[in-house]
């Protein structure tokens, strides 16, 4: 049944059963001396969340009942009265309601079927997959060769595995110039510095995060982390973890989760170093087109403006740094720096602006040198994954993310972005910390859950050995999701690790204390094979060797030829000075950026 009560917002309440006198009246103080509304139904024009889709605050709003000694309570979501259906509203996130009623959380669809793929380009296209012409016919030959045709899911997780955002194609890619092959892919030059001058790195471009030798550190931390302990000192030599990494096409779409997002992804990589690290600081790097904000600044007029495609420069700056900035406020890291760069020219008939925003995310922390590289895994492994439940979003990420903004249609680039939940990442972050404080921390392998959901995720962890992954296992939060959206779905802040089946039991009483989902999904096989197998169907969604799924796509081939661009001369009028110096200390590039990049907790 569902229960209403109004204060200084809307509250809807799903129970399990009817709440009494008493139960009543600690919800109304829980609302803020809310008024519990007797009526079963409400008229008017609401925006809430989407029904099949249960907030984060929903779930932290849930747990606070339960301590409260409430129970029965499923679901508790916020809903605002607005005057019309014409209304503003996110569509990632909320929908229109024309009242709300008994039915406000019912979900009456099944989900998908799973699909054999026939025809890969024609579902390339209407998935939105980026495959290249090159990809299609690979998969298609591997389709004769297996004797089969591939099922949605395996043609959709190849697309993420090895997507641009993914695999780095293009930096990795073969770059022919004016008819000549050159000899070093970008990512092999961008290499080959570390590989000149080593000096202190101990792990670089081959996980998560880089590490570089750290000082002899004070560790301050429990003595066992599975029961009350005393606190001691320990020495420990550290190792300093850094990363970097844009999260631009999800912040040109929907600005502050995107950032947000983007900020929580590089603190899950800075967790999944090694065998599991700290994070310590944030910083945030944000560049736009010129924002416009109405000073009317001559260098703002050298070209149009342009219809955005979803929000304008301006609002995306504010809102992008408010996302970021509040995901390391709640994940409890703080952004301590950055920096901005608005930028628009024009040159003959060539225009150069940053319309897709880029969104750069960092920061530092550290780990035990001991825990800086991951162990091997051997057969009979344990799969474990951390964190929420699955929902239809952060859908096809990573190949959204590896095209044009607004390639795709509107519903695709809306499913890819991820929305954010700190608080959870924060749950599962204390028990990764608590292991890696351990003397013998009994993770083997870590990875973040980024752009391909659990696919990516998991497929990494087993790529040495080959795993069977259960996917009723899974934790669901939507019911209506298909095989291919539970395996590929990026909704929640989750990581994947693999553990000896004798020590899990350490892992799951630190994770109760956590209140951190625990879900141990599958094991690690000897076959060299990836299976997303439905154990209650026996249907699997996935059955490929990693050879097949990682080995050799085709390469990616660059062809350009050099252009000689003559500018103009710049003239200047030595009189003009002063106007040049203001004009040159307005840009945001120059000007002061602590409004965007240390925006303090005002939660």
């Amino acid at each position: 049944m569902i229960r209403f009560f109004k204060g200084k917002g809307l509250f809807a309440l799903e129970c399990s059963q009817e709440p009494d006198a008493n139960e009543i009246e600690k919800l109304s103080w829980l609302f803020g001396d809310a008024q519990n509304i007797e009526a079963r139904s409400l008229s008017g024009f609401f925006i809430g969340p989407r029904r099949e889709m249960i907030t984060p605050w929903s779930t932290n709003a849930v747990e606070i009942t339960l301590n409260m000694g409430l129970t029965g309570i499923k679901r508790i979501e916020q809903f605002v009265e607005v005057g019309n259906a014409n209304a503003m509203f996110d569509p990632m996130l909320e929908q229109l309601y024309d009242g709300l009623d008994q039915q406000l959380f019912t979900i009456d669809r099944m989900p998908e079927p799973p699909r054999e793929i026939e025809d890969i380009a024609a579902y390339n296209l209407t998935e939105g997959l980026a495959l290249s012409p090159d990809e299609i016919s690979y998969l298609q030959q591997l389709s004769h060769r297996l004797g089969r045709a591939l099922t949605d899911s395996e043609v959709f997780g190849f697309s993420q595995v090895n997507s641009e955002h993914c695999r780095h194609k293009i930096f990795n890619g073969t770059f022919i110039i004016d008819g000549v092959e050159k000899a070093h892919s970008l990512f092999s030059l961008i290499r080959k510095t570390s590989k000149q001058h080593p000096n202190f790195i101990v792990s670089a471009y081959k996980d998560n995060v880089a590490f570089v030798k750290g000082p002899v550190i004070q560790q301050f931390a429990p003595l066992t982390q599975h029961q009350p302990d005393y606190f001691a000192e320990k020495p420990i030599q550290s190792v300093i973890s850094l990363k970097a990494e844009t999260h631009n096409f999800p912040t040109t779409v929907e600005p502050f989760n995107g950032a947000a997002t983007g900020s929580g992804g590089e603190i899950r990589d800075r967790m999944a170093g090694g065998k599991g690290s700290m994070p310590l600081a944030g910083t945030a790097v944000y560049m736009t087109a010129y924002p416009r904000l109405g000073e009317n600044h001559a260098w703002e007029s050298v070209m149009a403006p342009r219809k955005w495609l979803y929000h304008a420069p301006g609002e995306l700056l504010i809102k992008a740094s408010d996302g970021a900035s509040d995901f390391g406020n709640k994940f409890g890291q703080p952004l301590i720096c950055g920096s901005i760069l608005t930028f628009e020219q024009q040159m003959g008939e060539r225009a150069y602006a940053f319309d897709k925003v880029i969104m750069q995310a960092g920061g530092i922390g550290y780990a035990r040198e001991k825990d800086s590289l991951k162990d091997e895994p051997v057969p009979g492994d344990q799969v474990v994954v951390m964190g929420g439940d699955n929902y239809r979003i952060g859908m096809g990420g990573g190949a959204v993310s590896s095209v044009a903004t607004g390639q795709l249609s509107n519903r695709i680039e809306l499913n890819a972005v991820q929305r954010s939940n700190p608080e959870m990442q924060k749950r599962v972050y204390n028990v990764i910390r608590a292991m890696a404080e351990l003397d013998e921390n009994p993770i083997i392998s870590i990875h973040d859950h980024g752009a391909g959901g659990h696919l990516n995720s998991l497929s990494e962890l087993v790529e040495v050995t080959g795993g069977s992954i259960s996917i009723d296992k899974l934790p669901l939060g939507d019911p209506t999701l298909s095989d291919r959206e539970i395996i590929g779905n990026e909704s929640q802040e989750r990581m994947g690790l693999l553990m000896q089946k004798n020590k899990l039991h350490l892992l799951e009483q630190v994770a109760a204390r956590e209140r951190a989902p625990l879900f141990v999904v599958g094991e690690t096989t000897s076959n060299q094979k990836l299976t997303f197998i439905n154990t209650q169907t026996g249907h699997k969604a996935i059955d490929l060797s990693l050879f097949d799924l990682f080995g050799k796509p085709p390469q990616t081939i660059l062809s350009d030829i050099t252009e000689n661009i003559e500018l103009q001369e710049q003239h200047y009028d030595v009189d003009k000075l002063h106007q040049y110096v203001s004009e040159v200390l307005q840009l945001e590039a120059v000007a002061c950026k602590d409004w965007l990049t240390n925006k303090v907790d005002r939660s």
